[in-house]
């Protein structure tokens, strides 16, 4: 296995101090990016629709559990004993104080999809996860929010009675919200899946292989 080159004190400190100055521009660019979806519009959204859930139906504005502010990731629906690799991954992530964090700022975290309830209770319990996990089994929630058959990560605001959407992202915008991904990120080796620019000789594997 390769390993980084070798550099002195001053030289390694010289190194990175020029990436600090890259990493610092990036985080001004994230900076700026979270001020303009500070500011994005918002746009109605139904509530018709009526989420099987452990304790009992539910519509998108009960989900809010009278916060102001909604997050959802939607989980795809692979089927029976099916289960995708990559929403296992990011749900594996969710830390198991992070819904109880978010309700203090006012903001509710829940897991949708499209599988019928009792797989997703199976499926919590071979897990040992504890996130909030609903389904949207027999509805166009999915579909309404654009996900298709596949995943995404949504936003909604409450006023009132009225539910509105202000934001959502998919494929490498939910990747950065994964911990282990930003952690590996940092370490020599990344992530060590086949997508990345790393040296010749750095340990890769095909990303969830």
């Amino acid at each position: 296995m390769e390993r980084p080159e070798i550099a002195s004190a001053a030289e390694w400190q010289l190194a990175r101090d020029e990436l600090l100055k890259a990493e610092k521009e990036a985080t001004r660019a994230l900076d700026a990016l979270a001020a303009r979806r500070r500011r994005l519009p918002m746009v109605k959204f139904g509530n018709g629709y009526a989420f099987d859930t452990p304790t009992g139906t539910k519509t998108l504005l009960e989900l809010f559990e009278g916060r102001g502010q909604l997050v959802v990731y939607q989980f795809m629906d692979n089927g029976p004993d099916h289960y995708c690799p990559g929403c296992t991954w990011f749900t594996n992530s969710v830390p198991a104080a992070g819904p109880a964090l978010l309700a203090d700022r006012g903001v509710t975290w829940v897991t949708v999809s499209n599988m019928p309830l009792a797989q997703i209770e199976a499926y919590k319990a071979r897990m040992g996860w504890t996130v909030p996990f609903v389904s949207s089994h027999g509805t166009s929630f999915t579909d309404d929010c654009g996900a298709g058959g596949g995943f995404m990560l949504s936003v909604f605001l409450r006023d009132g009675e009225d539910v509105y959407r202000t934001y959502n992202t998919t494929s490498r915008g939910v990747d950065r919200l994964v911990f282990v991904n930003s952690i590996l990120d940092l370490t020599p080796y990344g992530r060590q899946e086949d997508w990345e620019d790393s040296p010749p000789g750095w340990p890769q594997h095909p990303t969830y292989g």
